[in-house]
């Protein structure tokens, strides 16, 4: 067996120090392994870089808490650093993750709006108009501007859209540190921040006394900025279409469409010419995603650098809202993604109603960097052309409205009142026209008989309408002054439409029956009224040289044409018209009784006489 010594005996000395050499080889294993056991133990017990913490780890390690009203947490530092433009360094994967570990919402309310901010995804669930003016479809609650079931589709306001989906679905479902919960009073600012795996999102809101929000957005990864743009992505709150409202098959009382100022010239987009997924970039003072009444409108700070996104999406519905089983048909879904091509995006933003004295006081930014350039009244949609006659139109009547009439039915028909006393003198001119038409009529047909030979093709039949023409200008008669009182009248009518069709003023508007003057008469009087009123009229007004026959068909076709054209459309216009139309019977009836009426019913009857001269009817009476 082999001999056990200690090694302490073995150092203590021996004949010639053999024990002392082992004693230090000893020695020096012993202090290796020491060493060796320490540095394993270093090796072993240090963290391994890029391991993810959950968050209820990350919750623990920020030492912060969520769900405190005005609690900063850690996002508040972090807003202040991104202010101050410091973005998160090189490696940020490192650095500890930040989110919160619930959601939680955040309200901001003034006297204008009550908005819903949920943490998830630092996104808006509702946009409330407090004005008492402004309802939803069925005139009872107060108007969401966030289309709910289009939303939940496609995305609520104030996502993010970047052009990875899988960093969308990341930065828009990701629960936020929010700077604030619970109800916040504006004038304030909240701050929505998310780090993690590299991927850092800040977005802060600033609130005034006002409508306008205004809105900067950051997005990093790995210490580089990501494209990405603030997103109103699925229409507007009053869609009918989405409350079983939708009034005719094909006619929707709320299309949507895509407007836009871009280098100053402002332009529109109707629903069905949007593109999906279109990126434009270009000089845009503004784009807005609207209908005929409200709209949300992004005004880039920054609008030489802006970009813009427009989206196209449709949810399928039942033609007859009634009946979910009825045929579906696609509804369109107008929204838009605005941004900055550097990356970092501040912004304005609009939503509300489109009434006059609110989107004219909103200016985009001009060149010189202020807030100087176009406003958003153009998104009111008079027209380039009858906007000349609609917006003083709609003035005359917000000015009776605010002045003594405090009803809008009353002050359509207080101005067509008006309008057609304006009027009286041309409907004289005309009938007067009518008359002298009436008295040369017998040299007219004369002349017809004298070229009645002659073919249509016949160069000889220029002599005719020379001729025509000369005897016109002798006896001192407009061969248009009959139409005069309708050239003028119609472009009133479509100005009437415009204004009735796309101001927010007379949404939901009552008169007598009538709930609403931009919905359709409910119980269709006034288009029966327009349809007998236009007929005795017709029918009472003597036509010179008209032929029985076609006198017959106007004066029941159009009467019929109008009333059943004005069935289904803006009952405001149907008032209007109505108005307009038992005002022109009252005139007529007096025309007719004047010498100038008198007369020409004269002629009339001797000409129906003389025509039935020709070939008189045969009565064969009783033996």
């Amino acid at each position: 067996m082999p001999e056990i010594q200690n090694p302490n005996l073995q150092s203590q000395g021996g004949p010639g120090g053999g024990g002392a050499g082992g004693g230090m080889q000893s020695l020096l294993l012993t202090m290796f392994l020491v060493v060796a056991i320490f540095l394993g133990f270093q090796y072993f017990q240090k963290p391994k870089p890029g391991t993810p913490t959950s968050p209820e780890q990350t919750q623990q390690q920020s030492g912060g808490t969520q769900g405190t009203t005005g609690s900063a947490a850690s996002g508040a530092p972090s807003a202040a650093g991104a202010a101050a433009g410091q973005g998160p360094a090189a490696g940020a994967s490192s650095a500890p993750a930040i989110a919160a570990t619930s959601e939680t919402e955040t309200t901001v309310e003034n006297a204008y709006y009550r908005i819903v901010f949920s943490n998830r995804g630092a996104l808006v669930k509702h946009w409330i108009l407090k004005d008492p003016h402004y309802k939803d479809s069925t005139g009872k609650q107060q108007l969401d501007m966030v289309q709910q079931q289009a939303s939940q589709r496609f995305g609520y306001p104030l996502s993010l859209f970047t052009y990875e989906p899988a960093l969308s679905e990341q930065v828009n479902q990701a629960l936020y540190q929010a700077s604030a919960t619970g109800v916040v009073t504006a004038p304030n600012s909240i701050a929505f921040h998310y780090e993690r795996n590299g991927v850092d999102v800040l977005k802060t809101f600033h609130f005034d006394q006002t409508y306008v929000v205004t809105a900067e957005v950051q997005v990093h990864r790995n210490g580089q900025p990501v494209r990405a743009l603030l997103a109103w992505p699925a229409g507007l709150g009053d869609m009918e279409e989405f409350q079983g409202r939708s009034s005719i098959p094909g006619l929707s009382r709320t299309p949507s469409s895509f407007a836009w100022s871009l280098a100053g010239k402002q332009d529109t987009l109707t629903a069905s010419k949007v593109s999906n997924n279109a990126t434009l970039d270009g000089e845009y003072q503004y784009a807005a995603s609207a209908d005929l009444y409200f709209t949300a409108a992004f005004l880039p700070d920054a609008p030489e650098r802006a970009t813009v996104v427009t989206l196209h999406n449709t949810i399928d519905l039942p033609t007859d809202p009634s009946n979910p089983a009825s045929e579906k048909r696609p509804a369109d879904v107008i929204g838009l993604a605005v941004g900055d091509t550097t990356g970092y995006t501040r912004l304005r933003l609009y939503a509300g109603p489109k009434q006059m004295d609110l989107v004219s006081s909103i200016h985009s930014m001009g060149a010189d960097g202020k807030p100087d350039g176009p406003t958003l009244e153009s998104l009111i949609q008079f027209g380039p052309w009858l906007g000349i006659i609609a917006k003083p139109l709609f003035l005359a009547l917000r000015f009776l409205y605010a002045h003594g009439i405090p009803n809008w039915g009353w002050a359509i028909i207080v101005v067509t009142v008006i309008f057609n006393l304006l009027m009286l003198p041309t409907r004289l001119m005309m009938m007067r026209s009518s008359l002298k038409m009436m008295r040369i009529q017998p040299k007219v047909e004369a002349l017809k008989r004298k070229y009645a030979h002659l073919k249509a093709t016949d160069p000889k039949r220029a002599e005719m309408n020379a001729e025509m023409m000369a005897l016109y200008k002798t006896e001192g008669v407009n061969m248009y002054g009959g139409c005069l009182p309708l050239l003028i009248q119609m472009p009133l009518f479509f100005a009437y439409f415009r204004v009735l069709q796309n101001t927010v003023e007379l949404r939901q508007a009552g008169w007598g029956w009538l709930h609403d003057l931009s919905a359709p008469d409910p119980l269709h009087i006034l288009p029966a009224i327009i349809i007998v009123s236009m007929f005795l009229t017709q029918f009472i007004t003597p036509s010179p040289g008209m032929d029985p026959n076609q006198r017959r068909m106007m004066a029941i076709m159009m009467p019929v044409i109008f009333g059943f054209t004005l069935w289904h459309y803006a009952s405001g216009l149907a008032l209007y018209w109505c108005t307009g139309n038992l005002i022109n019977l009252g005139i007529q009836l007096s025309i007719n009784q004047s010498h100038i009426g008198k007369e020409m019913h004269a002629i009339a009857a001797k000409r129906a006489a003389k025509r039935a001269g020709k070939n008189p009817p045969t009565i064969s009476g009783r033996r």
